[in-house]
């Protein structure tokens, strides 16, 4: 079952055959926050908890969320193009994926100190893209098809949660970005349009 919606969720990166990496021309900040704007904060071995050796390893620790990340879009001989499926079904997905870095944050780590600081990270990073979906930083709005392919391996075939190295880094976000097209953005309108929609999102999320 979670093979099958693997499937659906990563489709887009079978398309991926074939292709041919082209490099930005620039490696984009957060935000549009400098290098040497940005502070470090390292984790590694924090409060003395062993389960953090190595945090600093993944994104920086200059880089707490991996927001700061050059991007290398692939072109494809099948165009990856978004189309609309009914809310609830991409809320089940959604949902999926909070239900299992729970599983993840719960089950493969013991320290209730280190499940906070990688639950704050997952929550930052996540968060990030929202300044990609109204274009305000520098990123293109797509996703990274080599990482993302991996969500299949995440359960092995018992059900149990895989523990093998998938030999990547946040280093590596974006080395292999996918930019689906056929959205509506239009950059005379959808600059206002999107921001309504943060503002009256942030303000249900806030009343909740």
């Amino acid at each position: 079952m979670f093979a099958k919606l693997a499937a659906h969720l990563i489709c887009a990166s079978a398309l991926v055959a074939g292709v041919a990496a082209i490099p930005l021309a620039y490696a984009p900040t957060a935000r549009g926050t400098s290098l040497s704007q940005r502070s470090s904060h390292s984790f590694d071995n924090w409060g003395g908890f062993s389960s953090l050796n190595g945090f600093d390893n993944f994104y920086g620790a200059d880089d707490f969320c991996g927001s700061s990340f050059s991007q290398t879009v692939v072109e494809q001989q099948s165009e990856v193009v978004c189309h609309t499926e009914r809310i609830e079904i991409i809320q089940q997905r959604l949902v999926i994926l909070q239900e299992m870095a729970k599983r993840i944050i719960t089950e493969q780590i013991c320290e209730v100190e280190t499940q906070t600081i990688v639950f704050e990270q997952f929550h930052a990073s996540l968060g990030s893209f929202s300044s990609d979906l109204s274009r305000s930083s520098s990123h293109h709005v797509g996703f990274d098809s080599s990482i993302a392919s991996h969500f299949g391996d995440i359960v092995s075939s018992d059900g149990s949660l895989s523990t093998n190295d998938f030999g990547f880094s946040g280093h590596d976000l974006g080395s292999n970005t996918i930019v689906p097209t056929g959205s509506n953005w239009d950059s005379s309108t959808s600059p206002v349009s999107v921001g309504n929609a943060f503002a009256s999102a942030q303000a249900a999320a806030s009343s909740s």
